[in-house]
């Protein structure tokens, strides 16, 4: 069962939804089994959510927009959880470090990247891309060429760096409205990923 919306900003009824609204949420709930709380609790403005898929699929989805990128799925959510945790976002970080864990097969992974990436079980190239992310979340007003060659140096072009920093971006404000709104991870995501699958006989 899923924590309660916060009473200020109530999770609209599925039926009363648009039905473009309305079928995404139900494809999700078809794929994962549950409907994440962010779906619902943007539903309440239908543009603003329909503009917040649309840029977030851009993103994180690039194959849907027929774009290719240089970072991989996981590595995308590396970027998500670690400055998610730096926005202290419940939300995001929960939600998405699950998604990590499934997409890098490491039980562990999120758990670190959250708390200190520099230290997390994560290769040399990803702990740059962490650092140019970082930046861009916490001093993004002094970027120079030196954060774009640290990244060359491990073979991230400029769109690779534009990447890293609109899902950096992006998620700066998905966290801010989950952290103002009251928005809770659904239980279904601290679990994901931790245990490995038993193996299909």
């Amino acid at each position: 069962m899923n924590p309660a919306p916060h009473p200020r900003y109530p999770a609209p009824e599925l039926a009363n939804l648009p039905d473009d609204i309305r079928n995404k949420i139900l494809e999700v709930q078809e794929k994962a089994g549950f409907v994440p709380n962010v779906f619902l609790g943007l539903a309440r403005r239908p543009a603003e959510w329909r503009a917040f898929f649309a840029y977030h699929d851009a993103l994180m989805v690039p194959e849907s927009a027929g774009r290719t990128s240089g970072l991989t799925k996981g590595e995308r959510e590396i970027i998500v959880t670690a400055t998610s945790a730096a926005n202290k976002c419940l939300y995001c970080v929960v939600a998405h470090g699950a998604i990590l864990r499934i997409y890098e097969k490491k039980p562990l992974v999120a758990d670190q990247v959250a708390v200190n990436y520099r230290k997390a079980d994560i290769s040399p190239r990803q702990r740059a891309m962490l650092d140019f992310a970082m930046k861009v979340c916490l001093h993004s007003h002094e970027m120079d060429d030196a954060d774009f060659a640290a990244l060359a140096a491990h073979g991230f072009d400029d769109e690779d760096a534009w990447d890293i920093a609109a899902i950096t971006a992006f998620f700066g404000l998905s966290n801010r409205i989950a952290s103002f709104s009251g928005m809770q991870p659904n239980p279904e995501f601290y679990l994901m990923g931790r245990v490995p699958r038993p193996a299909k006989t």
